[in-house]
């Protein structure tokens, strides 16, 4: 699995939360106009780009931008070091999603974090290891992110259901701040409206050996980039850094799509912030 956003995907996003038209980019790029274009579906091109004075244009930072540009990957994660942690990627035909599972080991409670395109491996896994489905939390309601809501739903039908969306009853909606606990496991919940109007990220506490904290974001933040968000950038980006990088720095990232990373890398990498 690469970057879910390669850096023309970025200065993509970038230019239309500022509604900037291409012919501005092209000229703070130093480019012509079809090489721009070309350079936003493809993300790299056999010519220079002026990465510092395109960022400046379309408000993201021209050292970070160049970074993603150059190949810059997060460090491999060891997703062993968080046990009973599991990434459960389903593809829809356009694109990769993620949905994350944990389960306590002790207790055999477990919760699903979003269903993805399709919930089959993670109902496969609670069924090999004999858990007990005892929440599924949703941290928005894009389509891909709960394709699969309704099967894991029928298989689990006493499992807490809690999501921020507007149709959601009332005593199944999110509060800011709010504790879920689960076996081991105390799961604290942030809103981060921005990308989705009904967005939350989940920080996890009580890894086994001392593992530290796991957020889980959905498509806040990527590794090396951040989910659309023209209709509320200024929302966004505020969000971003004040639930998720005023985590520790050591802290694993699990994004609704591609790769896992940590808030020390989101701090370091992500042109946005």
């Amino acid at each position: 699995m690469a970057l879910e956003d390669h850096a023309g995907d970025i200065v993509l996003k970038a230019r239309m939360a500022e509604n900037i038209i291409h012919d501005d980019a092209a000229e703070a790029a130093g480019l012509g106009i079809a090489d721009y274009r070309r350079f936003e579906v493809l993300g790299d091109l056999d010519q220079p780009v002026k990465y510092e004075e395109l960022a400046a244009r379309i408000g993201l930072d021209g050292a970070k931008l160049r970074k993603v540009a150059e190949g810059w990957e997060p460090a491999s994660v060891d997703e062993g070091r968080w046990k009973n942690l599991k990434t459960l990627a389903t593809y829809g035909g356009e694109m990769w999603v993620n949905a994350y599972l944990i389960w306590d080991e002790d207790t055999k409670e477990a919760v699903l974090f979003d269903t993805g395109w399709e919930a089959k491996e993670a109902l496969e896994l609670i069924k090999e290891k004999g858990l007990t489905l005892k929440a599924i939390l949703v941290t928005h309601g894009h389509t891909d992110h709960i394709a699969d809501l309704a099967t894991v739903r029928k298989a689990w039908p006493d499992a807490l259901l809690k999501a921020n969306s507007e149709r959601a009853p009332e005593a199944n909606r999110f509060e800011q701040g709010e504790v879920i606990k689960v076996g081991r496991f105390t799961i604290t919940v942030r809103e981060t409206p921005g990308h989705a109007d009904d967005g939350v990220i989940f920080v996890i506490d009580g890894w086994s050996d001392d593992a530290p904290k796991v957020v889980i974001v959905g498509d806040v933040i990527f590794a090396g980039s951040m989910g659309g968000h023209r209709n509320n950038p200024v929302v966004a980006r505020q969000k971003a850094k004040e639930e998720i990088l005023s985590l520790p720095d050591d802290t694993l990232v699990c994004a609704g799509h591609g790769l896992l990373s940590t808030v020390a890398e989101a701090k370091e990498v992500i042109p946005f912030l």
